[in-house]
C-alpha cells in the first residue's frame, strides 16, 4: 500500500555519503560508545543517528518493498546497502548501477549461502512472499549473517519458531520489519500509555485495509502468501493492539466475510474481524480487510484519556491526537529510522521500546494462527503467546 511516491524520499548530501564511507570502515571495537536515541527518549527529536559501526545490509527481494527500503537507506548513518539477492538477473544489474553495488555482492536464489564466504556483508534483509522466508532465514543463518525478515515472519507460527531456533543455533540476530516500532508518534503513545496517562486501558480498536488490485500477485497465492488480508494489512492491527494495550491477549473470536470468492480463493481471506481479550479485561475489536480502502486507524481509550492516529500505520506522515493534543512528533521516512535502529540493536546492545525480535514475531504468529482457527470453528480460542 504504497501512501508516499519514492520520489519523496530525498537522498542524502555528498557530506553524508563521505561520512557514511567513512563509518563503513569504523572498527567493532567502537561497540559500546554512549548513545542518545530513540529507544532511550522516545520523545527526542529523531535526527541523525548517533556514530557507530555500519551494519552492511544485502536485500532479498528486489520488489517495491525491497525499493523502499532501499531508498530509505540511503539516508541511514548506521546502515547501509552493500549487496542483493535476487532471481531476476536484469533488476540485479539495475540495482548495481542505480546503489552502486560490487559484483561479488550480488548473488541469485541457488547460490546465496556463499555470502558465508563474504566478509563484507553482514545481515540480509528479506523482503520476499511470506512462504520464502523461513527457508530464506535458515540458510542465511546457517551462512552466519544476521536475518531480518519482512512481517508476517512467516505463514504460521511453527516456521516461525524454526526460524528463531536456526538464528539461536546460529548466534546471529533475527529481527522483523515491524518499522512501526521505530515511528515517533507511535513511540510517544506508547510512552503515555507505560506512564499511566490514559488510566486504566479498556479498548482498543484497529482497522486495516485497502483494496487489492491484480488478481495474480503472489499475495493472492496460498502457498506464497499463507493467507489473504490478514498475513499483509491484519498483522498490523494485532502488532498494534498489543504495543497499544501494553498485554498479550488470551482469547480470540472471529468472523470472517468473503464476497469474491473468485479472486479470494480458498486460503485467502478478503475481509476478517476479530476481538482480542487481554488479562486485565481490555478488550480489542478489529478489522482486517482486502475490499475497502481508507482504513488505517488505531483508537485506544482508557479511563483518563484517549488516543486516536489515523493513518496509523501507513508509511506517513502518520497523524495523531489525545486527550491532551495533537500529536506533533516531526515524521522520518520509517525504513530509516528501522534500519538505524536495528544497527544500534545489532551492535551496541539497545533495547527498543517494542520488541522487532524473532520471539515478537513467533507471538504475532501464534495469535494469525488462532484467528483463523477461530473462523473455522467459530468458537472462542484461548492464546498462550
Amino acid at each position: 500500500m504504497d501512501l508516499v511516491p519514492l520520489s519523496e524520499i530525498t537522498n542524502t548530501n555528498t557530506r553524508m555519503e563521505t561520512r557514511r564511507k567513512f563509518l563503513g570502515k569504523v572498527a567493532v571495537s567502537a561497540v559500546g560508545l554512549p548513545l542518545i536515541t530513540p529507544f532511550s527518549n522516545p520523545f527526542a527529536t529523531f535526527g541523525p543517528a548517533a556514530d557507530g559501526p555500519v551494519l552492511r545490509v544485502a536485500i532479498m527481494g528486489l520488489g517495491s518493498y525491497g525499493t523502499r527500503v532501499a531508498e530509505a537507506m540511503k539516508d541511514c548513518t548506521r546502515a547501509k546497502l552493500v549487496g542483493v539477492i535476487s532471481g531476476t538477473p536484469s533488476k540485479v544489474k539495475t540495482w548495481q548501477q542505480q546503489y552502486g553495488i560490487p559484483e561479488n555482492n550480488c548473488y541469485n536464489y541457488e547460490n546465496y549461502d556463499a555470502i558465508k564466504n563474504n566478509p563484507d556483508i553482514d545481515a540480509v534483509y528479506m523482503t520476499t512472499p511470506n512462504g520464502l522466508h523461513c527457508e530464506g532465514a535458515k540458510r542465511v543463518a546457517a551462512a552466519g549473517k544476521h536475518v531480518i525478515s519482512e512481517k508476517p515472519m512467516a505463514v504460521n507460527a511453527a516456521e516461525a519458531q524454526q526460524m528463531v531456533e536456526a538464528c539461536k543455533a546460529a548466534g546471529v540476530h533475527l529481527m522483523v520489519g515491524y518499522r512501526m516500532h521505530f515511528e515517533p508518534k507511535t513511540l510517544r503513545v506508547v510512552q503515555m500509555r507505560q506512564a499511566g496517562e490514559f488510566g486504566k486501558v479498556h479498548f482498543f480498536q484497529g482497522q486495516s485495509g485497502f483494496r487489492i488490485g491484480d488478481p495474480n500477485q503472489w499475495r493472492l497465492n496460498p502457498k506464497l502468501s499463507g493467507g489473504g488480508a490478514m498475513m499483509d494489512i491484519g498483522i498490523y492491527s494485532i502488532n498494534g493492539a498489543r504495543y497499544m494495550i501494553g498485554e498479550e491477549p488470551i482469547w480470540v473470536t472471529a468472523q470472517e466475510t468473503k464476497t469474491d470468492p473468485v479472486k479470494f480463493k480458498e486460503g485467502i481471506d478478503e475481509t476478517i474481524q476479530f476481538q482480542l481479550g487481554f488479562p486485565s479485561g481490555a478488550v480489542a475489536s478489529c478489522l482486517s480487510t482486502y475490499a475497502i480502502n481508507y482504513l488505517d486507524r488505531f483508537y485506544l481509550v482508557g479511563t483518563d484519556g484517549f488516543a486516536e492516529m489515523q493513518p496509523s500505520t501507513g508509511y506517513g506522515p502518520i497523524k495523531g491526537r489525545t486527550n491532551k493534543g495533537e500529536l506533533t512528533d516531526p515524521h522520518s521516512t520509517h525504513q530509516t529510522l528501522q534500519m538505524d535502529g536495528m544497527a544500534r540493536i545489532i551492535f551496541d546492545g539497545e533495547k527498543p521500546v517494542v520488541p522487532v525480535d524473532g520471539e515478537e514475531g513467533v507471538r504475532d504468529m501464534k495469535i494469525i494462527d488462532a484467528i483463523y482457527q477461530a473462523v473455522k470453528t467459530g468458537q472462542k480460542v484461548a492464546l498462550n503467546v
